[in-house]
């Protein structure tokens, strides 16, 4: 154990100085970082640890998901997809109609019962088809159906969650499920609570109609947006899914959408607007016309724009919404906390002094009970703290109250490895081995030690990052990280430094 190879010592000084290289800008201010961005390559170290809500304040919200809503919308589409099948499949023109989870089928002709329970089984997964006692057919979701389509839109309600909140440049939002129709939304640094609440507020679902006079059976009465209503028909000519890029623009000096639409739709665009030249055509937000321009000419590029009586500010938030796509369930405050930025700083400043008061108490009892050995430990330490904030800076880390609980415990527990070391030598010592055998023994011997108390804290770790919620998963963050750079700083930067001054001082006795 006293002997270490060349490429070692090479590692080890290396990871060394890129842990102090890539902790500094945690210490240098915001125009040195920016001078850095701008006039230094793209490797060097530029990013800082990410402070959490607690620590720079920000925005949380519970927000609920409509999730009956979003079934019963399921249950629609699941009738007009029997009614496509069935005119499809040549089953006859069977009445179908709304029950509970699911729709009631029944039959024009007795004779068709196998043939439609057949084919109605394939058209969906998690559908339960059976026969009532007076021949109709139900066919329902059942309870793993109804549990699907519940994870289905809670799933899909954080993606767009997490677009839109991405959109307005936050850095390391907080968005998570809690139970079946609740969504968490922890926002650090936002300084406008209710544009965000705005946003996540508005379904985005946009569709494009053809205007209709009002007599047809497919066409629907729509309330605009500048006041009034109009009558469309039902059936949209295309759907939001249909965009790939939306941007804020202006057009005559007045802010409008631009939007660009895929293949498929731009075709189906093409097509409408060459077959209804001079009709009107009903762009519709939420069930609200935003505008109802009239088709002058074709409009084949698969570009167009949005424009309506909009502020600059209102066709940014309208271009970001439709670039994060449409929320699948109107979502609905259910708790708001606003945490100010003085709370933060207060809990940053506790932060530390405790850590530093910690980490104080621990420098000074280490060079106290181990003298050089101690200051070795001691230096050991401090570059450990640097390896902590180079990585937690590197993977973009939210650090949080309880990280920084987790780093101070960190401090504690980064010199265990170093009391075994020691203690194990001043036995060996006491036994009557040479400074070199006594140092050999003891990182041999207590090394096995280190290793178990390691790997039991760590699997620990993991379990409260796998299973554990925000502040938990923060603690676990640090705790795991510290756990790594703690065993490396210990066992390889300690035992540098102590082999380095064994080799060059050669002592004939040895004081730890």
């Amino acid at each position: 154990m006293v002997q270490i190879e060349r490429w070692k010592v090479i590692s080890i000084l290396l990871v060394c100085f890129l842990g102090v290289f890539y902790a500094s800008p945690n210490l240098m201010s915001e125009s040195m970082r920016e001078k850095i961005v701008n006039d230094f390559p793209s490797w060097f170290p530029s990013q800082t640890v990410n402070l959490g809500l607690d620590l720079q304040g920000g925005v949380h919200l519970l927000m609920g998901v409509d999730v009956d809503g979003y079934i019963k919308k399921r249950i629609d589409d699941l009738k007009d997809s029997a009614t496509r099948l069935q005119r499809e499949k040549k089953l006859g023109r069977n009445r179908i109609s709304i029950i509970d989870n699911g729709i009631r089928i029944i039959p024009e002709n007795a004779d068709n019962l196998d043939k439609i329970k057949k084919e109605f089984r394939t058209l969906e997964d998690g559908l339960y088809v059976s026969e009532t006692d007076n021949g109709a057919i139900d066919v329902v979701y059942t309870e793993k159906g109804i549990e699907n389509i519940i994870d289905q839109v809670m799933g899909l309600s954080v993606e767009v969650i997490r677009k839109r909140v991405d959109e307005t440049g936050t850095k390391e939002p907080v968005i998570q499920r809690q139970g079946d129709d609740r969504i968490l939304i922890q926002v650090p640094g936002l300084d406008d609570p209710q544009r965000l609440k705005e946003l996540l507020g508005k379904t985005a679902e946009l569709t494009f109609h053809l205007v209709s006079d009002g007599r047809s059976a497919i066409s629907k009465k729509v309330n605009m947006m500048e006041g009034g209503s109009i009558s469309i028909n039902s059936r949209p000519i295309l759907t939001g899914e249909m965009l790939v890029d939306a941007r804020p623009s202006f057009q005559e000096g007045s802010p409008v959408v631009s939007f660009k639409l895929n293949s498929t739709g731009a075709k189906r665009f093409c097509d409408t607007t060459r077959r209804h030249t001079g009709k009107l055509f009903a762009i519709v937000l939420d069930n609200e016309v935003v505008s109802a321009p009239r088709i002058n000419e074709p409009i084949c590029g698969g570009q167009a724009i949005i424009s309506g009586k909009f502020t600059a500010q209102e066709t940014s938030d309208l271009a970001l919404l439709l670039r994060a796509g449409a929320l699948p369930a109107k979502l609905t405050p259910m708790e708001e906390r606003t945490v100010g930025p003085s709370l933060g700083a207060d809990s940053v400043e506790a932060g530390k002094i405790a850590s530093m008061v910690g980490m104080g108490f621990v420098l000074v009892f280490m060079a106290l009970a181990y003298g050089r050995f101690g200051m070795y430990a001691n230096v050991a330490l401090i570059i450990n703290m640097c390896l902590i904030f180079a990585f937690l800076s590197g993977i973009q880390a939210t650090l949080t109250l309880p990280g920084i609980a987790g780093i101070v415990l960190t401090i504690g527990m980064a010199v265990d490895a170093n009391v075994l070391i020691f203690e194990r030598i001043r036995e060996e010592l006491r036994g009557g081995r040479s400074p070199l055998g006594a140092v050999d023994a003891g990182y041999s011997k207590a090394m096995s030690t280190i290793i178990d108390a390691n790997v039991t804290t760590l699997i620990a770790a993991l379990l409260l990052y796998s299973f554990g919620t925000g502040p938990i998963k923060g603690f676990a963050v640090t705790l795991g990280i510290g756990i790594a750079t703690s065993f490396f700083s210990a066992i390889m930067v300690t035992r540098l430094m102590v082999v380095m001054w064994l080799k060059s001082a050669k002592p004939t006795e040895l004081k730890v």
